[in-house]
C-alpha cells in the first residue's frame, strides 16, 4: 500500500529546471524597467510569486504591476521554452499515475503558463489537476494555491504529500497541513529546507518515488 493517495508537486525546481528561461525572463524585465539586473541573484526569485519578488526593487505598486506585466509577456514569448524536466521527472510521474496516485501541481505560475510549459513537455497528461497561479493576485502565493486545489472534491479523505524545492513550498504546505517532502535536486539549498523539517529530503526522483509508494 502505498504511503501517500495523492501528491502535490511545485512545478519550478521540482518537474522543471526551468532557471535558464526564468532568470533570462527577469534581464530582459529589469532592463526594461530601468534597472541594472548584474548586481542582482535572481536565484532569490527561483520559487516565489512574481509580484513579491518585484516588490523588492519597486515601491509603488503601479510598478510592480508594469513589471509582472511585461515579465509575462517575454516569458510566454520565449522563456517557457527554455527549459526541461529534471532527470528522472517523466519516469517518477508515470511510475506514480500507473500506481494510482492523485497527481496535481501545486505552482506559484498561472494555470495557463503551467499548462503549455507541461504539455509541450509532454507531461501535462499525468496531473488531474493543474493548480497555479491567478493572473491578478487572488490567488498569489504558494499557501493560496495549495488551499485553492485542496478544495477539490476529489480530494476529500486523501493522504496528501506537497513536494517541493524551496521554503516558500515547505511554508505553504506547513500553512495547510500538509506533510512535505523537500527535493535537493532543485533550487532550494539544505540549509533552507530543514528547519520546515521535510518527512523527506530527497536527492533523487528514485528517491523519492520509492517514499511515496512505500517501497
Amino acid at each position: 500500500m502505498a504511503r501517500y493517495d495523492a501528491v502535490l508537486f511545485d512545478v519550478d525546481g521540482t518537474i522543471l529546471h526551468s532557471q535558464p528561461g526564468i532568470w533570462k525572463t527577469f534581464r530582459q524585465t529589469f532592463r526594461e524597467m530601468g534597472v541594472d539586473p548584474d548586481p542582482i541573484d535572481l536565484s532569490a526569485y527561483l520559487g516565489p510569486p512574481l509580484r513579491w519578488s518585484f516588490a523588492q526593487h519597486f515601491s509603488r505598486e503601479e510598478d510592480v504591476e508594469r513589471a509582472v506585466s511585461i515579465y509575462r509577456d517575454r516569458y510566454a514569448k520565449d522563456g517557457i521554452h527554455v527549459c526541461q524536466l529534471f532527470d528522472g521527472v517523466e519516469q517518477m510521474l508515470k511510475t506514480l499515475h500507473d500506481a494510482g496516485i492523485f497527481l496535481a501541481t501545486a505552482t506559484c505560475k498561472p494555470v495557463e503558463v503551467a499548462r503549455s510549459i507541461l504539455t509541450e513537455q509532454k507531461v501535462a497528461s499525468y496531473f488531474t489537476i493543474l493548480g497555479g497561479a491567478s493572473m491578478d493576485n487572488s490567488v498569489d502565493t504558494k499557501t493560496a494555491v495549495i488551499r485553492q486545489v485542496l478544495q477539490d472534491p476529489r480530494l476529500q479523505g486523501k493522504r496528501i504529500l506537497m513536494v517541493g524545492d524551496r521554503r516558500d513550498d515547505l511554508q505553504g504546505a506547513q500553512d495547510c497541513g500538509l506533510p512535505a517532502a523537500a527535493v535537493l535536486y532543485g533550487y532550494g539549498s539544505l540549509s533552507e529546507l530543514e528547519p520546515f523539517h521535510p518527512v523527506l529530503l530527497a536527492k533523487d526522483c528514485p528517491t523519492l518515488t520509492h517514499y511515496i509508494l512505500d517501497r
